[in-house]
Parts: C-alpha cells; structure tokens; sequence
C-alpha cells in the first residue's frame, strides 16, 4: 500500500527541510565546542573514534524501532487476521534480530495509540545482525509511522548495546508532505556508558528523506539520506560536534550507514568520517576517519 509510504516519505521530506532550515539559522552556540579542555592529535582521534560509536549506538535503536514501527504499521492496516491475532508478525525485525527477543504490541489490534515492546531479557542475547542486545526498547506510536504528523517516541529501559549502556529517548516525526517523505529524529537527555565507567553525554537531531523505494510497500528497498547535527561531552568537558559534510546514506537492508561524510570538530581540530571508505558505499561496519588534510587516517570499526 503505497499511499501510506507515500504519505510517510512526504513527511519526511518536509520536515527534513523545515528543521535544517531551523537548524541553519542557529548561533553555534548549543553545539558548539569549548577551547577549555585542550587535546593532543591522538586524543583527537580516540575522541572521534568514541564519539562515532556513541552515534552509530543512536542509530541502532532508531534504525530497530522504525522496522518494528514501519511493520506494525502496515499489519495494522492491511495484513492482520481480525482485530487480534497478526496475520504478518515482523517479518523483517526478526531477519534483523532473530528469536532472541520478545516482541509485544498492545493493543493488539489497528487502533491506536499503541506500544510496542521488543524486549532482549536481563542477560541479553546474540541477535542474527551479529549485535548483543539487552533489556528493552520501548516503542510509542501516536499513529502508524507512515502517516503525516504521526510521532514515536522511543525509551530504553536498562537497554545495553553489546557492552554498553545507552539511555535517553528519541522522538521521530513524520513531517511527510505533497509526495516528499521527511522525518525528524531527536535525541533527548542522551547517554552512553562503557563497562570500564566512561561515559559521555549526547543530544543531537537528524534530518531523513526517502530517496529510493517509495513506489514498493516492501521494506527492503527503502534507501535513506540523512543530515546529522549532534553533541557528545564527555566527563572531563570537552564537547564534541558532528555535522554532516555529505549526506549519509541509509539503506533498509544494511545495520549501518554505507555513504557520506561527517565532519567532526574537537576545538580548533577538524576530522571527517567517511562512512562510503573503504568499501566504496558497500554494507559493512567500517568507516575512514581521516584528519591533517587526509594525509593522516584510521579504520573505524561501528557497533
């Protein structure tokens, strides 16, 4: 049913638009980088390498909510067996996941607001994309994700990517619009924190537009491109900026991002994450992460 991913790709599209312009306007001022904390090159680098990680961590839960909230959506609409019992039960969530985890929708039926639960247990569990998930990830719909204005506000309750604990809440909103499907994604009160006790805070927002596959209902086909503003600030001060050089590219079917560029400042120092290097655009889990004009560089490896 592609009017329904029509209408959500609409929403994303203009909403895209609307807070990057929003976004454009702004003083520097809430994500700016202080000079109080100084750092060497190779602090700079381990910076950016965490900073990417905690991103990339962001990016798991969004990317594992919006299949579960994309799929609800259209069994809501079109593929339940009668107000209960699920004719289509997460078909693509459990090729992402695997058995491991329990997944729940109340209520059960096409109305809503509705919640869906996906819960990994207290001692978590190897999921099939190769990732150790544990506790849960909360998911409100206001209504399907695909419909314009619809919100989805996502909370973790204990929520541990592999050995790390992410916590915050991400609000997606479809701002879909006369065909161009737009989203934004917000994080809000954002942390992250390693077993060894580091941790760091983080608030950023997205911009999304579908740019591949809204003429199909599958999911498969859907390609993203994105436009990133985010601040990490770590314990000892020092805040860390990431915005989008090129757009990232998000494609359904891959975990990770697999193109584009962001541009990661640390005081007077400027990095870039190449997202597309080396695999030339290519799913993996790698990205290029250069600095002194290209001339230095090191392979980053993504949760």
């Amino acid at each position: 049913m592609k009017t329904l991913n029509l209408s959500f790709k609409l929403s994303a599209v203009i909403a895209a638009l609307f807070l990057f312009a929003l976004v454009s306007c702004q003083k520097e001022g809430s994500l700016s980088s202080t000079e109080t904390v100084a750092v060497t090159e190779e602090e700079a680098v381990t910076y950016s390498d965490e900073s990417t990680q905690t991103e990339a961590s962001f990016d798991d839960v969004e990317d594992v909510s919006m299949l579960a909230a994309d799929e609800e959506g259209e069994t809501s609409m079109n593929g339940r067996g009668g107000e209960t019992g699920r004719l289509f039960p997460f078909v693509e969530l459990r090729l992402r996941l695997g058995t491991c985890a329990d997944i729940t929708v109340s209520p059960n039926d096409s109305t809503y607001p509705k919640t869906i639960t996906i819960d990994f247990g207290p001692n978590g569990c190897l999921c099939a994309d190769g990732k150790i998930r544990r506790g849960a990830i909360v998911i409100h719909l206001t209504a399907p994700i695909r419909r314009p204005d619809a919100v989805m506000t996502i909370t973790l309750d204990n929520f541990y990517l592999n050995r790390a604990k992410i916590e915050g809440t991400k609000i997606v909103t479809n701002l879909s619009e006369n065909g161009n499907i737009k989203f934004t994604v917000q994080v809000v009160g954002g942390k992250v924190t390693h077993p060894n006790g580091r941790g760091y805070k983080y608030d950023g927002i997205k911009y999304v537009k579908q740019i591949e596959g809204g003429a199909t209902r599958q999911l498969r086909d859907d390609v993203y491109s994105l436009e990133v503003r985010s601040k990490t600030e770590f314990t000892n001060g020092l805040t860390i900026n990431l915005n989008t050089e090129s757009p990232l590219i998000k494609k359904m079917i891959c975990p990770w991002i697999s193109d584009g560029t962001l541009k990661i400042k640390i005081n007077s120092r400027i990095l870039f994450l190449n997202y597309g290097a080396p695999s030339n655009g290519d799913c993996d889990n790698k990205a290029l992460l250069t600095w002194n004009n290209g001339n230095n560089h090191r392979l980053i490896t993504l949760p």
